[in-house]
């Protein structure tokens, strides 16, 4: 079996958004909570709460989070897998951003029950004030 691990679920609804690869980081993204900013060649990624981002911003809204607890060692082999492994077994899209302390998973709101339950059933602890949803 995978490594099992403690996960906490953050209480923001979150928003993915896709911007021009030369675009200014916008006003909006400023704040506290949960955001991340990624810029490529292509694109400037940015991932924010939802009520912050405005509408006519190319995005996909509902996003839930996961937070893996403590502070990962960059030698540790398999955290994602081990996470997004059983997920994608039971059909559910994820996307992972991963930080200097942690990784975190996306997952969409219609699908957040059916995670709780896949990732409860691989062994995952989960925390936070509505992991029972």
């Amino acid at each position: 079996m995978a490594q099992a691990l403690t996960l906490r679920l953050l209480p923001e609804v979150l928003a993915v958004c896709r911007l021009p690869a030369d675009a200014e980081v916008p006003a909006w993204f400023a704040g506290g909570g949960f955001h991340s900013l990624t810029r490529t060649d292509e694109e400037l990624s940015v991932i924010a709460p939802e009520q912050r981002v405005p509408e006519g911003v190319k995005s996909e809204r509902g996003f839930r989070l996961f937070r893996v607890e403590g502070q990962l060692d960059f030698s540790a082999v398999g955290i994602l897998a081990s996470l997004t492994h059983p997920l994608a077994e039971a059909g559910i899209p994820i996307l992972s951003v991963s930080t200097f302390d942690t990784d975190y998973l996306l997952v969409r709101e219609s699908h957040l029950k059916k995670a709780l339950a896949v990732l409860r059933a691989n062994g995952h602890t989960i925390a936070g004030s509505d992991a029972d949803s």
